[in-house]
């Protein structure tokens, strides 16, 4: 089994998920429990549509705290690392990619909710090509198909939340 990796949250955002997971974990569970017990005193399990339906609810809610605990119980919470035109885990990468310019964060996918900002893992074939790179050094790296993908760091940003 691979070992799990540390993920870099701000304090903000680790707040943000462990009042998540707070919720779902307590009062979600509780409220999911009443609802597949509503349902199950209709009657036939078979063709009962809400017993179901809060059965796949309770699935994904139980995923979602798995991932949660798991995630936070490996977060490095801190400040974004300040940019000094290396790439690191927590900052905002605008490169050349294939020869169109996106902007990204590299980091955490959690990190960046509510931004309109991509996110790229460290662990991605894009992300683990340009982690240590510096701006104007290219490098490419192997997409999923197999084709080669060239890749130049424009900028690199501090990440601000």
């Amino acid at each position: 089994m691979a070992e799990p990796t540390q993920t870099w949250l701000t304090q903000e955002a680790y707040d943000r998920l462990k009042g998540e997971l707070d919720e779902l974990a307590g009062p979600g569970r509780k409220d999911i429990a009443a609802r597949i017990e509503a349902a199950r005193e209709e009657g036939d399990l078979k063709e009962n549509g809400g017993y179901h339906a809060a059965k796949d609810e309770q699935g994904k809610m139980e995923a979602r705290i798995r991932d949660l605990e798991e995630l936070l119980k490996h977060a490095v919470v801190g400040e974004a690392p300040k940019a000094s035109g290396v790439v690191e885990v927590g900052t905002i990468i605008t490169a050349d990619i294939f020869g169109d310019e996106e902007r990204f964060l590299l980091g955490n996918r959690e990190l960046a909710d509510g931004s309109d900002l991509d996110v790229y893992s460290a662990e991605s074939p894009l992300g683990a090509a340009i982690v240590g790179r510096k701006v104007g050094e290219e490098v490419s790296y192997a997409a999923p198909n197999g084709n080669q993908i060239s890749v130049k760091i424009l900028n690199v940003e501090t990440y601000s939340g």
